[in-house]
């Protein structure tokens, strides 16, 4: 899908760069949320969830489309290269089922995290703590300088002791 620069924010901070599509709500636990019917909502990782994550490789839903969903309720798992982490639920109401297009081709969530590559759908009402794009970078901003800091203290740690040699 082209992107259309209008509808996007770019985001770049330090090392890291994305894109954020103005028609989503974000969440602090990095999922992104869009409306594509009435009370329907697509649900996938941000740029930055995969990119923590590394090369996403599996997901697996534990739970059923028709399920009752709450906000926070663990839905599943997705591995990549550098970490396993649980899916949970950024709406409340009822799941309608994941991306089958991932499970055909699961590099979707890193190549195309914002479009083709979605988690799963639910029918209701989106995390009311969500955000819009503009509130997502600042957020952003934060955890990023919060890593950057734990760096630079880290590096400061990394000093070599010499004994005295008298």
């Amino acid at each position: 899908m082209p992107i259309d620069p209008a509808k996007t924010i770019y985001y770049r901070r330090a090392r890291f760069t994305t894109r954020l599509p103005l028609d989503r709500r974000y969440g602090a636990s990095h999922y992104w949320m869009r409306e594509v019917a009435a009370g329907r909502w697509q649900i996938g990782l941000t740029k930055f969830a995969t990119r923590m994550l590394g090369d996403l490789v599996e997901h697996d839903f534990s739970i059923a489309p028709g399920a009752s969903l709450a906000v926070g309720q663990p839905i599943g798992t997705v591995e990549g290269f550098k970490a396993v982490a649980e899916l949970y639920s950024v709406a409340s109401g009822e799941f309608a089922g994941g991306n089958p297009a991932l499970n055909d081709d699961p590099t979707l969530l890193d190549s195309d995290p914002y479009d083709r590559g979605w988690l799963y759908e639910i029918q209701g009402q989106p995390d009311p703590a969500a955000v819009d794009a503009q509130g997502y970078t600042r957020l952003l901003d934060t955890i990023i300088d919060r890593l950057l800091a734990q760096s630079q203290h880290s590096a400061g740690d990394d000093t070599c002791f010499t004994p005295d040699a008298s």
